[in-house]
C-alpha cells in the first residue's frame, strides 16, 4: 500500500480543466442516448477526482506545515484557481440539468443529484471570479495568522492548540493563567483579526449581490449545498435550544459550581465538570494508536481493517508542532481511494475525542468509494458530522482502556461537553446570521454582538476581566466563523443524531452499530431526515426532539455518577 507521504503530487492547471470540460461539452453536444451522456459524465468525474485530489493534497501539505513556501505557492495558486474550477463546474451542471436526455437520466441518476446541479448553478457567475479569489486569498491569510500565532504562558512561547489543552486542567489558578495568555496573544493580534473578518464579510455580501441576493445569508446556505432545510427551520432549532438545552444546561453548571466552590463559573471553568484530579488518557500517542486498531477490531471486522489500513497507509499527523494549521479534520485523496487525517495531540481527553471523530469521517468516505457512483459522496456538513460525532459514542466501550479506572469519569464529562457544546454551537451560528443580515457593523458592534449572545445562551458562564476575551473576542479563533461560514449549525444537528445512537447503543449495541454502519453507508444518497427516520433515531427539528434528548441524556449522566 502507497504511504499518504508518497503519494505524488502534481499541480492540476486550470488549463487542464479547462480542456477536460470541452472534451465533455463536445461529448455532450455528440450525445444520441442516454448513454452516451453518463459515458460522457464518468470520464469527466474521473477528471474532477484527479483536480480533487491535487488540491487536497496541496491543502493538507500546506496545513502540515504553513511555512512550506512550496506548498505555500501552490495553495495561491487554488485560490486563483478556484473560482474558474467552480465556473467549470457550474456549467457542468448546466449540461446535466439541461440535457435532452434528462427524463431518462432522472430514471437512472439519484434525484438528489439533480438538486445539486441546480444549486451549483445558484452559486456561480463569472462575474464573481475576482472576488471569490479575493476571499479565497482572505481566507488563507486567516489560517496563516493563526497557525503562526504565538502565546505565551509561564514564558514559555506555545501554539494555540497546545494552550487550549491547559484549559482542562484541574487547578484552576493554570486554567486562569492559559485563559489570560490566549486573550493577550490574540489582542497582539487584534487589528489583524478585525481587519480579516470586515474584508471577508464584505466581500461575501459583495458576491451575493452581484448574484442577485439581498444578503450572503441566502447564498450561503446554497453554498453549503443544503437542500434538506433553511434558515427558518435553522432559527427554530435555535429557539428550541435556548428553550429546552439552556436550561439543562445551566442546572449542570450550577452543580458543578457547588462542587468545585466557587463564586461563578468562569470562561476557563467551562470544560471542567467536577472536582478531582486532570482526567487525561494513560496512553501516549502511541499506545492510543495501537489500542485504536484493538477497538476498532472488536467494534467490527470492516472497520477493524479499514483502521489497519488507514495506519499502514500513515495516514495520520497528530502531533501539534510550531506552524501548523491549529485544527483537525479529515480529507481525502479520491484518485487513491485514500482518507487522511490530521489533528493536535495535547494531553488531554480531546485526543481521544479527535481519533474517534476523525476516524468517523475517513471511516464514512471510505464507504462511499464501495458505491458506483461517488458524486453525491457522504453527503451534506450536518450528515458528516452524524458519522464522527456518533463514532465518538460508540467507541465508550474501550473507555477504560485509555482512561484506566477514570473511564467512567471520562464518558461523564464526555457527554456534558456534547450537551453544553450545542447552546454554544448554535450561538455561533446566529452570530453569523446577525452578522450577514448587517454587513457594516463594526469590529465594536460585532463583539457586542456576541456578548449579547453569550448572556442568552450561556447565561451561566462569566469572562470577568480577562484581557480581551472579556470585550466579546472568543469568537475570533473560531476558525469556522472565517473559513467556513454557516457551517457551525451542522454540529449541533448532529451531535443530537449522535446522542441518540449513544442512547440507542446502551439498550443494543449490535444493533446500534449496524444502523451506524448503514447510516454512512447511505451517504448523501439519502434526505437527512430519511437517514435519521432510517436509523430509527429523532429528527432534531421535530418538535419536542430536545426535550427527549435533554432527558435521556441526563438519564445516561445519572448512571454514570
Amino acid at each position: 500500500m502507497m504511504k499518504v507521504s508518497e503519494i505524488p503530487y502534481k499541480r492540476y492547471t486550470v488549463e487542464e480543466a479547462r480542456a477536460a470540460f470541452a472534451a465533455f461539452e463536445e461529448a455532450m453536444t455528440k450525445a444520441t442516448s442516454v448513454d452516451d451522456v453518463l459515458a460522457a459524465r464518468r470520464a469527466f468525474r474521473a477528471e474532477v477526482e484527479v483536480l480533487s485530489t491535487a488540491v487536497s493534497l496541496a491543502n493538507c501539505r500546506f496545513t502540515l506545515n504553513t511555512r512550506d513556501s512550496f506548498y505555500s505557492d501552490e495553495m495561491a495558486y487554488y485560490d486563483e484557481a478556484g473560482p474558474h474550477f467552480n465556473d467549470l463546474n457550474t456549467k457542468y451542471a448546466a449540461l446535466m440539468l439541461d440535457s435532452p436526455f434528462r427524463a431518462e437520466l432522472e430514471k437512472v441518476l439519484n434525484p438528489r443529484l439533480f438538486r445539486m446541479w441546480e444549486i451549483a448553478r445558484k452559486t456561480f457567475d463569472p462575474c464573481i471570479i475576482e472576488d471569490c479569489q479575493e476571499e479565497n486569498a482572505t481566507v488563507t491569510e486567516y489560517s496563516k495568522l493563526m497557525a503562526g500565532m504565538v502565546f505565551t504562558y509561564e514564558g514559555e512561547n506555545m501554539p494555540l492548540s497546545l494552550l487550549r489543552g491547559k484549559l482542562e486542567d484541574a487547578d484552576r489558578e493554570v486554567r486562569r493563567k492559559a485563559a489570560v495568555a490566549i486573550g493577550e496573544g490574540l489582542e497582539k493580534n487584534s487589528e489583524a483579526l478585525d481587519s480579516l473578518y470586515d474584508r471577508l464579510v464584505k466581500i461575501r455580501t459583495r458576491i451575493a449581490g452581484k448574484l442577485g441576493y439581498r444578503s450572503f445569508t441566502e447564498l450561503g446556505y446554497y453554498r453549503m449545498g443544503r437542500i434538506d432545510y433553511d434558515a427558518e427551520m435553522v432559527a427554530a432549532f435555535r429557539e428550541n435550544v435556548r428553550k429546552s438545552l439552556v436550561p439543562v444546561v445551566a442546572a449542570v453548571k450550577e452543580k458543578v459550581r457547588r462542587e468545585l466552590g466557587i463564586d461563578e463559573v468562569m470562561f476557563y471553568d467551562n470544560d471542567i465538570y467536577g472536582s478531582g484530579a486532570s482526567l487525561v488518557p494513560v496512553l501516549d500517542a502511541a499506545a492510543m494508536f495501537r489500542e485504536a486498531q484493538a477497538m476498532y477490531d472488536r467494534m467490527n471486522p470492516e472497520i477493524g481493517a479499514f483502521m489497519a489500513s488507514m495506519q499502514e497507509a500513515e495516514a495520520f499527523d497528530v502531533e501539534a508542532r510550531d506552524g501548523k494549521w491549529g485544527g483537525g479534520y479529515c480529507t481525502v485523496f479520491a484518485a487513491y481511494k485514500q482518507p487522511f487525517i490530521l489533528a493536535n495531540f495535547n494531553g488531554t481527553t480531546g485526543d481521544v475525542d479527535v481519533l474517534t471523530h476523525e476516524f468517523g469521517h475517513a471511516f464514512a468516505m471510505k464507504k462511499v468509494f464501495d458505491r458506483p457512483d461517488t458524486e453525491l459522496e457522504i453527503g451534506g456538513s450536518e450528515t458528516a458530522e452524524c458519522h464522527s460525532m456518533s463514532m465518538e459514542f460508540l467507541s465508550w466501550p474501550s473507555m477504560d482502556i485509555f482512561f484506566g479506572a477514570d473511564g467512567n469519569r471520562y464518558r461523564r464529562k464526555h457527554l456534558l461537553d456534547a450537551l453544553s457544546f450545542i447552546p454554544y454551537g448554535v450561538m455561533v451560528d446566529e452570530f453569523q446570521h446577525i452578522v450577514y443580515e448587517n454587513p457594516d457593523m463594526t469590529p465594536a458592534e460585532r463583539k457586542a454582538a456576541w456578548l449579547a449572545l453569550e448572556k442568552k445562551y450561556r447565561p451561566y458562564m462569566g469572562y470577568g476581566d480577562l484581557p480581551y476575551l472579556s470585550l466579546g473576542t472568543r469568537w475570533q479563533y473560531q476558525m469556522h466563523i472565517y473559513e467556513s461560514p454557516f457551517y457551525y449549525i451542522d454540529y449541533c444537528l448532529a451531535q443530537t443524531v449522535a446522542m441518540g445512537f449513544l442512547c440507542a447503543s446502551r439498550e443494543n449495541y449490535e444493533d446500534a452499530l449496524q444502523r451506524y454502519v448503514d447510516f454512512c453507508a447511505a451517504g448523501g444518497e439519502k434526505a437527512f431526515g430519511q437517514l435519521i427516520a432510517d436509523a430509527g433515531l429523532a429528527d432534531p427539528f421535530t418538535d419536542g426532539a430536545l426535550d427527549t434528548v435533554a432527558q435521556k441524556v441526563m438519564g445516561v449522566i445519572e448512571e454514570l455518577s
